[in-house]
């Protein structure tokens, strides 16, 4: 099938359909975005939006899932999103999409790692009295970065023992956090504060309007999922596998998540303690007041063991991106960033860029963290949309689109249409402000990042990319279509 698509195989095809789901359920992370933006959900729109949000917006994510997972199974490629919109729309869709899907996998992967450095030094405070300096901060995200390039380095075979391992980390980590938050303390909120509570310190007035940013907790959490698709290659039975990778991995964290907010919520013992917490990590604080000290670190240990899970997947998915992407001709110096290793067929110097860019988008939190914000916020802003794309140009190319073994039949137009007009939705929302006053602090800095975003892919494009951006030429519809069937 590969070869078909255009591709000559590369790299070593030895993930299997579990460790092709764990891959995108690990890069979801209930307990890395759930966690870190659980103090968001506190202060826009409180337990009652934090829940029947999650519960509302999963369902919206798991519909553009599965119109994702018809695609990706059509055209199962380490390119993933840039390679379906090449094929559906043309050169220019999949080169922008591309742009939009690496910028935000590689937000996302500072995002995730300097997350994890955050929750690792309010564990060394507790633990040692460590004082997490921006400087000392920005040393153990370098550390993280050091450890993840070194874990993928040693190839995929790894890569997937090690995420299926998170699965079971973070469901085993969910019921553990979870069951010990209803068994320790002696007192819990009630049902009707946990699903009725509305909570508003966003400085705006209209509840509609804090309601929906409440719903960006969810969303936020919710991404990562085209992780599945960037390891097609290195996956067996790509087809179905990387489909159903997809939808199972948003399924489960969807039911997992929602278990793992209800427990923190009942469990809360002061909320403006909370969202107040000296640790600066209102999850943590809640350990602290429901479980003393040596239960919170307990249960941090989990959470940061988590998010070193998902940042190891994240960094993945994001080498293969980048990997693919200068397979195509579409990044400066792609010759050297698609090199593999020899031995184990990995994208090394691709891993390594990964990381370097990672670094240096994290720099600016060494003077403000708004500035490192500003510069993350290219995560959710870049890859939300690219996620629609594809959906929409296969939308657009009605039959002429030739569905792979996993299609979603007759349902293929409404689920289609319904997931392009929610990303449309969040995507907006994304890009409103969220703290009133508006301030060099609190303004949201996601329209920049998206406006940066364009500019950039447009500079890249008339510059170079019209002429070096270069997709393969498949077979024709007919032996597509015969080849499905055969697979099937």
């Amino acid at each position: 099938m590969l070869r078909r698509l255009g591709y000559q195989p590369e790299l070593s095809r030895r993930m299997g359909p579990f460790g092709n789901f764990a891959i995108s359920f690990s890069v979801i992370s209930i307990l890395s975005g759930g966690m870190t933006l659980y103090g968001f959900g506190l202060m826009t729109g409180g337990p009652a939006v934090m829940l029947w949000g999650w519960f509302g917006v999963g369902l919206m994510v798991l519909l553009l899932g599965c119109a994702l997972a018809e695609v990706t199974s059509a055209y199962p490629t380490s390119g993933a999103l840039y390679f379906m919109a090449s094929k559906l729309g043309g050169p220019r869709w999949g080169y922008y999409t591309g742009w939009f899907n690496l910028l935000g996998l590689l937000g996302g992967e500072a995002g995730g790692c300097y997350g994890t450095a955050l929750f690792t030094g309010a564990w060394l405070n507790l633990q040692w009295g460590f004082t997490p300096t921006p400087a000392k901060t920005l040393g153990i995200f370098a550390v993280i970065l050091l450890l993840l390039a070194t874990l993928n380095l040693f190839g995929v075979r790894l890569v997937s023992i090690l995420n299926s391992i998170s699965v079971w980390w973070h469901l085993a980590g969910v019921a553990v956090i979870v069951g010990a938050l209803i068994i320790v303390p002696s007192h819990h909120q009630s049902a009707s504060f946990v699903f009725g509570h509305f909570a508003n310190t966003t400085g705006w007035s209209s509840p509609l309007y804090v309601g929906a940013l409440g719903l960006l907790l969810a969303q936020y959490t919710f991404s990562g999922y085209d992780a599945s698709a960037h390891l097609s290659e290195e996956t067996t039975k790509a087809q179905v596998s990387a489909a159903k990778g997809i939808v199972h991995s948003i399924v489960w964290s969807w039911v997992a998540g929602f278990v793992l907010l209800a427990g923190l919520t009942f469990a809360i013992q002061n909320y403006a303690g909370t969202i107040g917490s000296a640790t600066g990590v209102p999850a943590a604080q809640i350990f602290l007041d429901a479980l003393g000290e040596g239960g919170a670190k307990a249960l941090l240990l989990i959470v940061i063991i988590a998010q070193l899970f998902c940042a190891n997947a994240g960094l993945a998915s994001a080498s293969r991106m980048v990997f693919a992407f200068s397979r195509d001709g579409a990044l400066p110096f792609s010759p050297t960033w698609r090199r593999l290793s020899a031995r184990t067929r990995t994208p090394v110097n691709a891993v390594w860029l990964s990381v370097g860019v990672a670094f240096v988008l994290a720099l600016p939190s060494l003077y403000s963290l708004t500035a490192y914000f500003a510069v993350t916020a290219i995560n959710v802003i870049g890859i939300t949309p690219a996620y629609a794309i594809p959906v929409y140009l296969r939308l657009r190319a009605g039959d002429n689109f030739v569905p792979g073994p996993w299609s979603l039949g007759r349902w293929s137009k409404p689920i289609g249409w319904t997931a392009v007009a929610w990303v449309v939705f969040v995507t907006v929302l994304f890009c409103l402000p969220q703290v009133s006053p508006v301030t060099v602090n609190s303004f949201n800095y996601a329209s920049v990042a998206l406006v940066a975003v364009l500019l950039l892919a447009t500079a890249l494009w008339l510059t170079r990319g019209r002429r070096s951006y270069n997709i393969p030429v498949y077979g024709s519809a007919t032996e597509r279509a015969e080849f499905a069937q055969d697979v099937v």
